[in-house]
C-alpha cells in the first residue's frame, strides 16, 4: 500500500473524529493505528455485570469512565430507577405549577393584582 493510499484511508476514518476537519493530531492518528477496529468502541463483556454505563468518548477517541452506582449496591433492585422517576414527576409538576398563569381579570388598566407565583430559582 502506498503512502497516498494509507493517507486516503486514514482520512476517511477520521473525517468526523477530530475537532479540526483538516488536521489530524498525531495522538489521534497513533490511537487509530494502534486500536484499529476497536477505535472509539466501548469495552463490553457479556459475562460480567454492566460496568460500561459510565463510559464517555470524545471526538478524538479518548475514553473516560465515570463512576456509576450499580443497582447491586442498592437495598432492593429498582430503587434507583423508581427514585429517578419520582424526582422527574415531581419536577414536571413543579414546572407546570410555575407556568400556570390563568388569572383572567386581575390585570386591568388601574393595576396588576396577579400573584407573584412561586418563581424559578
Amino acid at each position: 500500500m502506498t503512502d497516498q493510499q494509507k493517507k486516503t484511508s486514514h482520512e476517511n476514518n477520521v473525517s468526523n473524529e477530530t475537532y479540526d476537519p483538516h488536521i489530524v493530531p498525531a495522538e489521534t492518528a497513533a490511537r487509530i493505528e494502534r486500536e484499529g477496529q476497536n477505535f472509539k468502541q466501548k469495552p463490553d463483556h457479556e459475562d460480567s455485570i454492566d460496568t460500561a454505563g459510565g463510559y464517555t468518548m470524545d471526538r478524538e477517541g479518548l475514553m473516560n469512565n465515570y463512576a456509576i452506582e450499580p443497582e447491586m449496591y442498592v437495598e432492593t433492585p429498582g430503587d434507583l430507577r423508581a427514585e429517578e422517576d419520582a424526582e422527574k414527576a415531581e419536577r414536571e409538576e413543579e414546572l407546570a405549577e410555575i407556568q400556570e398563569t390563568d388569572e383572567d381579570g386581575k390585570l386591568t388598566m388601574k393595576g396588576d393584582r396577579r400573584g407573584k407565583g412561586p418563581g424559578v430559582i
